[in-house]
């Protein structure tokens, strides 16, 4: 699979200086964490789950979630586990390519049981989102996930969900903090991203953000997604990706606030359409958090609904201008440091200061490929939506 691998070949090299990279549920753990992208989430429930896996798989989503927690009711949990087991069966008996699929349990016997339960369809499992997850409760995840992992000798991930209360807690945050980055540096082979539970954050004080809203306007949430970053996302080998928060909107609501999106980026063709409904479907704050994700250090974002995806994957797409500064930066004979100005004579490159964000930049580049020179986001959005 790839990102924008559903737009014909055509489109892709007149879109991209690089295109993104091909990979499999086998490729390194390094590039699968950059490549998560848009994850989206469905219920367990859904009684057509394998018809929806391989209608988003051909709509450009290259990882999902299939949830047996907080999105379906507690008596529901059994049949749901049962229509998981039948519909990996039926992907697996369709024999076409599928997202990265992982499984969101609640408790972590789960973990062995399901993968005991797919039988020869677990091979089309990725791994597992683990809630909740603290020092103490994670410890139990992730010994069932490497017991499962053992038993059926596949390679099975983890994505912790960062979302418990005592994170969220001022005077209990430091502690639990230091408990996780323990725990997910005993595991760190297992552990391909940790994700940030907000609607739960917000939920401990009763708060609920607007579509007019990012939430980095919600300064108790600001605040835990800051202090997980710096503990668990540092550039110096000891981080690991943490991915950006859903998105709960997708209906028209009564507007308070102005449009968020410039006219200027889309001035051109059908882009002024794309703009307005954009606003109407309330995506023009979705664009402005995916955008403070990435100036946070977040990268990849938990989705709800399909119209999600192609903003999350086009504002993800490395721009010529950060290309070409990120491999200026990493040129060999650069080693020693030094400044230099900017191939687009715009700005300041520090080499050293700008290195890490440089590897990054690449890295991402190397996933979700480069746009060439003359496209922007605009272009990019309005052709992953067009098919």
């Amino acid at each position: 699979m790839r990102h924008f691998g559903h737009l014909p070949p055509a489109e892709r090299k007149r879109l991209f200086h690089q295109e993104p990279c091909e990979f499999t549920a086998g490729s390194p753990a390094r590039t699968l964490s950059a490549a998560l992208g848009a994850t989206l989430y469905s219920p367990a429930t859904r009684p057509a789950l394998a018809d929806d896996v391989l209608k988003q798989a051909r709509r450009g989503v290259v990882s999902m979630v299939l949830c047996l927690e907080d999105s379906i009711d507690d008596a529901e949990v059994v049949a749901a586990e049962a229509n998981l087991v039948r519909q990996f069966a039926e992907l697996d008996a369709r024999g076409e390519e599928v997202p990265l699929l992982f499984v969101r349990v609640r408790a972590p016997l789960q973990i062995p049981d399901l993968v005991h339960r797919l039988g020869s369809s677990a091979r089309l499992l990725c791994g597992f989102v683990l809630p909740k997850f603290t020092e103490d409760r994670g410890i139990g995840f992730l010994e069932a996930l490497t017991a499962a992992e053992s038993a059926s000798g596949r390679r099975l991930f983890a994505m912790p969900v960062l979302e418990s209360p005592e994170l969220l807690h001022l005077e209990t945050r430091p502690e639990t903090l230091a408990g996780i980055a323990r725990t997910v540096e005993k595991y760190r082979e297992r552990i391909l991203a940790l994700r940030l539970g907000v609607t739960d954050f917000c939920s401990g004080y009763g708060l609920r953000r607007s579509p007019d809203m990012t939430a980095y306007d919600v300064q108790i949430v600001a605040g835990v997604i800051a202090d997980v970053v710096n503990v668990l996302g540092r550039a110096d080998g000891t981080g690991f990706t943490i991915t950006g928060p859903v998105w709960e909107y997708f209906r028209l609501q009564e507007r308070m606030f102005k449009p968020q999106l410039r006219r200027s980026p889309f001035l051109e063709g059908r882009a002024e359409e794309l703009r307005t409904a954009l606003i109407e479907h309330d995506l023009d704050g979705l664009l402005r958090e995916i955008e403070l994700d990435r100036a946070n250090g977040l990268l990849g974002k938990t989705c709800i609904h399909p119209s999600h995806v192609m903003p999350v994957h086009a504002l993800s797409v490395v721009s010529h201008e950060e290309f070409t500064d990120a491999a200026d930066i990493l040129r060999p004979e650069r080693d020693g440091g030094g400044v230099l100005r900017s191939a687009y004579t715009n700005k300041m490159n520090e080499v050293k200061p700008h290195r890490a964000w440089a590897e990054r930049t690449l890295l991402r580049a190397e996933v979700f490929g480069v746009a060439a020179a003359d496209v922007g986001f605009v272009d990019l959005l309005t052709a992953g939506l067009a098919l």
